[in-house]
């Protein structure tokens, strides 16, 4: 099963995260299947997003879960699966 999740990147106390397709069984920081996007929550705001959007709806068509905070970062970049394909 793929899982469409964050892999933290960075140093101590300055992170910033890598959206990516991987194995639900690899763990946080192991070895990914695709770079999607990424994620730097140090920016002034919300944090600056930059989401690959044709990545993220190959990869939601193929299956893959998204965790709880990508769902988020998703549903607030506006991408969501298309029901018609």
């Amino acid at each position: 099963m793929v899982r469409i999740r964050l892999k933290r990147m960075g140093r101590k106390k300055a992170p910033f995260y890598r959206l990516v397709a991987v194995d639900s069984r690899a763990r946080r920081d192991g070895k990914e299947l695709d770079l999607l996007g990424h994620y730097n929550p140090m920016e002034k705001g919300k944090g600056r997003v930059e989401v690959f959007r044709e990545k993220v709806l190959y990869w939601l068509d193929k299956g893959a879960i998204p965790s709880e905070t990508v769902t988020d970062i998703l549903r607030r970049e506006n991408i969501q699966k298309d029901p018609k394909r």
